[in-house]
């Protein structure tokens, strides 16, 4: 095993989640994809395997530290960009149904391509709007968690996001530098949405030492029916 592939997989197994040889192959693969993709099309600016293990996949992983992967069966993943975090956490936690929704079509051809290549099963990669997919019976009110990951402000996210978890469902969202101020901001639109702050976990990368912030939200009921607004207006015209 590689030194990178090695303190990734030990950090990982402190934090009570053990990868086999399987699974490691697979984050190698993930890696070299990514690289090569990212010469033709813009996926992240981050290529260094040693960055890319710790920002990229380390740093998706860090949501089952807070929460119990087992008690979720399905996930969506909205503006999940190059995978993140969903996809680092379907090969950690293999029994995840996940749904992954994006706007860009070119994002999308690379994620199944991803998909494909390392074997997944029970990853479907849907493109389109949030806002557009989030009305759609098969997606709307179904999913155990919803995931976000550097994506925008809460008081527009959640709009995004919300209608995609059941009711008793959990959204996290995945922040950089302290979310206070957007967690107050978010206030009237997790009312709106039928939803709750419950708490946000703090952490730091292991080497850059990088804030990172997880704000865990409950889903109440079921989204009011004039919810998502239309395409852009979520992160236009925010509910504040």
């Amino acid at each position: 095993m590689k030194p990178t592939e090695s303190w990734f997989a030990e950090l990982l197994k402190e934090r009570g989640v053990a990868l086999s040889p399987l699974q490691l192959q697979q984050f190698h693969t993930y890696f070299e994809l990514l690289v090569e993709w990212n010469e033709k099309m813009n996926l992240t600016g981050i290529t260094e395997r040693e960055a890319v293990y710790e920002k990229h996949f380390f740093d998706s992983v860090t949501l089952s530290f807070f929460m119990r992967m087992d008690e979720f069966a399905s996930i969506a993943d909205i503006g999940s960009g190059a995978g993140f975090p969903s996809l680092p956490l379907k090969i950690c936690f293999p029994h995840l149904k996940v749904t992954i929704v994006d706007s860009l079509n070119k994002r999308i051809q690379f994620l199944r391509h991803v998909v494909e290549t390392l074997e997944l099963e029970n990853v479907s990669c849907v493109h389109g709007r949030a806002e557009d997919i989030g009305r759609m019976s098969e997606h709307r009110d179904a999913y155990d968690m919803v995931t976000a990951r550097a994506v925008a402000r809460l008081s527009g996210l959640n709009e995004l996001c919300l209608p995609f978890a059941k009711k008793g469902g959990t959204f996290a969202a995945m922040k950089g530098s302290d979310p206070a101020e957007e967690t107050q901001e978010a206030k009237r639109s997790l009312r709106e949405l039928k939803s709750e702050y419950v708490e946000t976990h703090h952490l730091k990368l292991p080497f850059e030492q990088a804030d990172r912030h997880i704000i865990i939200i409950r889903k109440l009921a079921e989204t009011p029916s004039k919810y998502p607004r239309k395409a852009g207006l979520p992160l236009k015209q925010p509910i504040l």
